[in-house]
């Protein structure tokens, strides 16, 4: 028995549009750890979400300076991107790296920042869409002697 071609349809465009409608993805690796990161917020097909399941940012534990790796989506990448870093409480911004439109970026260390612990928080670019909000995915470092 074959399928009807009306009920193909359906699907092929779920299965199109289901892309459009996830977050970009952000993964960060230090040595052996690697975490996939959760948006904090994100102007998604135009409408802004915030995600409050997301308030409190993974942890990792490191060694002094271990080399950090950002891998963001192409989507990410598109739009272009910066890493901002925090203080221990995420409140006060103590620095910022613009990145561009790299999909990759490696030029970080657990040793980059003063602090002991700081968070990095993975900013996307502000587009038109949202009026401004852009994309945050926060990380937690603990530098450990």
């Amino acid at each position: 028995m074959r399928p009807a071609h009306g009920a193909i349809l359906p699907v092929l465009v779920l299965l199109l549009t289901g892309c459009s409608s996830q977050p970009a993805t952000v993964t960060v690796s230090v040595g052996t750890q690697s975490q996939e990161l959760s948006p904090t917020q994100y102007c998604l097909d135009g409408e802004p979400r915030f995600y409050p399941d997301a308030e409190r940012p993974v942890v990792l534990r490191v060694a002094p300076g271990e080399p950090i790796t950002i891998e963001v989506s192409a989507e990410l990448a598109e739009s272009g991107w910066q890493v901002q870093i925090f203080d221990e409480t995420l409140e006060e911004q103590i620095g910022q790296v613009p990145v561009g439109n790299e999909t990759v970026f490696d030029d970080i260390t657990t040793s980059d920042a003063r602090p002991p612990a700081y968070f990095l928080v993975v900013v996307q670019d502000a587009g038109s869409d949202c009026e401004g909000l852009s994309g945050a995915w926060p990380i937690g470092f603990v530098r450990e002697r």
